[in-house]
């Protein structure tokens, strides 16, 4: 199967099963599992940061930053349609005890004037007080955020005594794309989650990266969350290969998402916004008169092509590691055949 739904679903490449056969392993709990150790210091050193906690899931990485950031009863900020709103089951309110305030990103990323305009008065008792403002890069529909308006952001944030943590599921993505390191991404940001899992082939796993303090305190939070993991080398062997090696092989996913959106935009009634097209996803309008979306969805599974269904409009195809150049001209061939016929 070609399978476009996303990049989560790729496979550990036959170098991660080699690591995790010969990993050093230890007890995580304790501490002492020297593979999870070295990729914690990796993850911190890669990030500019002091310190790294390795984590189940990029919602669980999300959601220790704010439980670590925060205090019951105050309030965050963060984009309408980011992940931590759309994606992970409102866990700030039911983990964290605290309220968010939107911001509308349909334009683009959070900027300086947008984080005043949703602080709260800190002297107005019937208000929470605003805490921490949650930016995302890339942003969760594949858009890139320049490193001028995450600057404005955290700027203004910091300006008024909030903290700044960066939901970086695809961060290695948007470096690649930006032309600039990981670290230079997130300077400003007092914490920084990424996926270990969203195109760069580990199995399980993200990073969740800031101040020495900050990770201690986030470890504890990790064991209230039934996060803390024993011999976890196994999974973090995977990991280190991911950071090693997989980051290095994203701009041909860049590349791979371009042909196929510049293939799709030009079948009939196909749209693409080329211009948003900046990482390795495509989101692709139909627009043919009578068009039959669970019948399209239906005839790509049986012609061995996996998408998601259409969703607010959309459909998304993105692409991988697992995912050739032919792959995507047999996709592409598949949709023409149901759109001509």
């Amino acid at each position: 199967m070609i399978d476009l739904r996303s990049d989560t679903v790729t496979r550990p490449t036959p170098h991660m099963r080699e690591r995790v056969f010969t990993a050093p392993v230890g007890d995580d709990v304790y501490g002492d599992d020297p593979t999870v150790l070295k990729l914690e210091a990796l993850a911190a050193a890669l990030t500019g940061k002091e310190a790294a906690l390795f984590v189940c899931s990029g919602t669980m990485g999300n959601q220790l930053a704010i439980m670590t950031h925060t205090r019951p009863g105050e309030e965050i900020i963060l984009g309408h349609k980011c992940h931590i709103i759309e994606h992970e089951c409102g866990a700030y309110a039911r983990l964290s005890g605290v309220t968010a305030s939107l911001v509308d990103t349909e334009k683009g990323g959070i900027t300086g004037e947008d984080v005043i305009a949703h602080l709260r008065e800190r002297d107005n008792i019937q208000h929470p007080l605003s805490s921490l403002l949650c930016l995302e890069n890339p942003m969760a529909d594949g858009r890139l955020v320049s490193l001028d308006l995450m600057r404005d952001a955290a700027n203004a944030a910091h300006a008024h005594g909030l903290l700044v943590h960066l939901d970086g599921a695809r961060l290695f993505n948007a470096a690649a794309a930006l032309g600039v390191s990981a670290a230079e991404i997130v300077r400003e940001c007092d914490s920084v989650m990424f996926c270990l899992s969203k195109g760069l082939c580990a199995p399980v796993g993200s990073m969740l990266c800031g101040s020495a303090d900050f990770v201690a305190r986030a470890r504890r939070n990790r064991k209230v969350l039934g996060g803390g993991l024993r011999q976890a080398g196994v999974l973090a062997a995977c990991g280190l290969v991911s950071l090693e090696e997989m980051t290095a092989r994203l701009k041909e996913d860049h590349d791979n998402a371009r042909f196929l959106a510049e293939a799709l935009n030009a079948l009939p009634g196909m749209e693409v916004d080329l211009p948003s097209v900046q990482i390795n996803m495509v989101f692709t309008r139909i627009n043919a008169p009578g068009f039959d979306d669970e019948a399209f969805f239906n005839h790509l599974q049986e012609n061995g092509v996996l998408i998601n269904g259409v969703s607010d409009g959309f459909y998304r195809f993105v692409t991988h590691n697992d995912v050739s150049r032919a792959d995507l001209e047999s996709a592409v061939a598949v949709m023409k055949g149901f759109i001509e016929g």
